[in-house]
């Protein structure tokens, strides 16, 4: 399994995808094209996961208040704070535009796969993540997009009445049909389960190409200077160490077993692209949005190296200490 995340083959596609808007960016009718056919993908993205997402794991989002609560809190409290400290504490170090993304990135919800196989490989709660996960990508749906615009507010960045409806339309209706309709539909996605990643990835992509492809028309990074993106890259690993640290001690403290630390440990401190980016297409324009994903795509890369190095770790010293 660590074999499978280290090196992440998709990280490899975001950044062909990079390559690609730079090289060959869309304008004018194509990048009309563009967003017409991501705005379909996202509708499709969140559909999907409302429909593959059990009542039970609805449920069980409810049923462990304290271990769901914490995670929660980790994912949509700690972050937030620790983002909003930074910006208040450092407010020149970075362009306005990388702080928003940096702020987008701490009210993003937690990944689902990689959360789990992280708990899983470190001999953890597995079906606590696995509830843990869920429930953090539905709250996201709502959160998020308040969070958001609560943290942007700080800034004085507002997010229009027309990107709240389009929040609405494109995340949490696509969701809620999707899982109203789940006993109809889910053998037929089941029959399927090739096209769930295709529009999951697909959608990223899709998403990455159109904000990085208007950023080098509208040439956006000829107002950020070449040496932000390695204090960048250092600022989200200083964030994941904090939160790495954080998660931990909290789940100690709070007298957690050794299993549901370590679902709040990975469930707690990764981040999801695969929700972020969507959600920020919908909520920022395609002039931002190159900036505002930078912070999430550098955070996303750092994690799986880092938490699949932990949990390998872990992994194997449990394995000597069994032998």
């Amino acid at each position: 399994m660590l074999r499978r995340l280290i090196p992440d083959k998709f990280v490899l596609w975001l950044i062909g995808a990079i390559l690609l808007a730079v090289f060959a960016p869309v304008s004018a009718a194509p990048a009309a094209a563009v967003d017409v056919v991501t705005y379909t993908a996202i509708f499709a993205l969140f559909f999907l996961h409302g429909a593959r997402l059990p009542r039970e794991a609805l449920i069980a989002g409810f049923s462990d208040v304290k271990l769901h609560g914490t995670i929660l809190f980790v994912t949509f409290g700690l972050f937030p704070v620790f983002g909003l400290t930074a910006m208040w504490l450092m407010p020149g170090l970075f362009d306005p535009l990388l702080w928003t993304g940096i702020l987008f990135l701490c009210v993003v919800p937690s990944t689902v796969q990689s959360s789990i196989a992280y708990t899983s490989m470190a001999g953890g709660n597995v079906a606590g993540a696995v509830a843990a996960a869920a429930f953090s990508n539905m709250a996201g749906v709502v959160l998020t997009p308040l969070l958001a615009s609560l943290l942007l507010d700080v800034q004085n960045i507002e997010i229009s009445a027309s990107g709240i409806g389009r929040i609405f339309a494109l995340l949490f209706l696509p969701f809620a049909i999707g899982h109203l309709l789940r006993p109809w539909i889910l053998p037929w996605i089941t029959r399927w389960p090739a096209l769930t990643t295709i529009v999951d990835k697909g959608t990223i992509l899709l998403a990455v190409y159109g904000a990085f492809s208007a950023a080098m028309v509208d040439r956006v990074f000829d107002r950020v200077p070449g040496g932000q993106i390695f204090v960048l890259i250092a600022f989200c690993l200083v964030l994941l160490a904090f939160i790495l640290g954080s998660s931990w001690m909290i789940g100690k403290s709070a007298g957690f077993d050794r299993g549901s630390r370590m679902a709040i440990l990975f469930c707690g401190s990764v981040k999801s692209i695969a929700s972020g980016a969507p959600m920020a297409k919908v909520m920022f324009s395609n002039s931002t949005l190159a900036l505002v994903l930078a912070p999430v795509m550098l955070y996303h890369t750092l994690q799986l190296l880092v938490c699949a190095t932990i949990a390998g770790a872990i992994m194997r010293k449990r394995a000597a200490t069994e032998s």
